[in-house]
């Protein structure tokens, strides 16, 4: 009698207790709504407009020894700006949770300001920082290093733009993380590199793969803040953005949309195979 009591109070709470948002069909609809005309189709009229193409022109499209070597400069300059970015993001989130200095505030925004400026700013800035005649490219120039207008200028652009996304995925997991296990590890005389890859590490591994996926997915279509330091050169520094535009301003708009599928096809296929890694990681340690 008294859980059956129990139970009828709760129910009217919850029926007494005012919602902020409409109810479940109304606000889903909107959800649905919203997505589709902000996502999916855009996304899907990619699709129809590349099918005029046909399967064969599809494929003599996006196999073309430019557009494949483009393509190629993109993956690989992005899976290496995405690697750096998941060393250094871990080392920077580490240092603005667990230390304090003077700054760390003006610091911590720093962080977001490549999503703040507008990329092609960010680019004009690469491109005059790491010339032969830069402040930094100088140096790199006098040990026989060019930066700007080769892959490396690429990678660099693509790591300051991919940046944020590493370290505002793994700070708050560090946030929240206890350190009383890693003071218990300490006190069981497990040194600073042991405690970091078997107690600290598992735990913030799952947000890293999070920001590796989402910055690599961001770096494979950056195109304003690359095109300015990527020199552009055919078959050497010309990335797949570039290419798309290339056909646009031909009017090749199913050859655009054919490359622009690849790329989203790419793009989808790295953040699938991340969150399966997630699910399946999460649930080994689990068990």
């Amino acid at each position: 009698m008294a859980g059956d009591r129990t139970k009828a109070a709760m129910t009217a709470r919850r029926k007494k207790t005012p919602r902020v948002i409409p109810g479940f069909g109304l606000s889903m609809g909107i959800t649905l709504g919203f997505l589709g005309v902000i996502v999916l189709i855009p996304l899907a009229s990619i699709v129809i407009s590349s099918s005029g193409l046909g399967l064969e022109g599809f494929f003599r499209v996006v196999t073309g020894r430019r557009i494949m070597a483009g393509i190629r400069v993109s993956f690989l300059c992005t899976f290496i700006a995405a690697s750096i970015n998941a060393v250094f993001g871990v080392m920077l989130a580490w240092v603005l949770v667990r230390y304090k200095f003077p700054g760390k505030r003006f610091a911590d925004g720093l962080i977001e300001l490549p999503f703040a400026l507008p990329t092609a700013v960010a680019g004009i800035s690469l491109a005059a920082v790491y010339s032969s005649r830069g402040v930094i490219g100088s140096l790199f120039e006098r040990a026989g290093i060019s930066v700007a207008y080769t892959r490396i200028g690429i990678t660099v652009a693509i790591v300051f733009i991919t940046i944020p996304f590493v370290v505002r995925t793994i700070q708050p997991v560090l946030e929240k993380l206890d350190p009383q296990y890693e003071e218990a590890a300490a006190m069981l005389g497990a040194g600073r590199v042991r405690i970091f890859f078997q107690i600290v590490f598992p735990e913030i591994l799952p947000a890293l793969l999070t920001g590796f996926g989402l910055a690599f997915a961001r770096g494979l279509g950056e195109y304003g803040s690359v095109v300015f330091i990527a020199g552009n050169r055919p078959f050497q520094t010309e990335i797949a953005p570039l290419l798309i535009m290339n056909k646009l301003q031909q009017f090749d708009y199913q050859g655009a949309t054919a490359i622009a599928l690849v790329m989203l096809i790419a793009s989808f296929g790295i953040l699938l195979l991340i969150n399966t890694i997630q699910l399946y990681y999460g649930k080994f340690i689990r068990d």
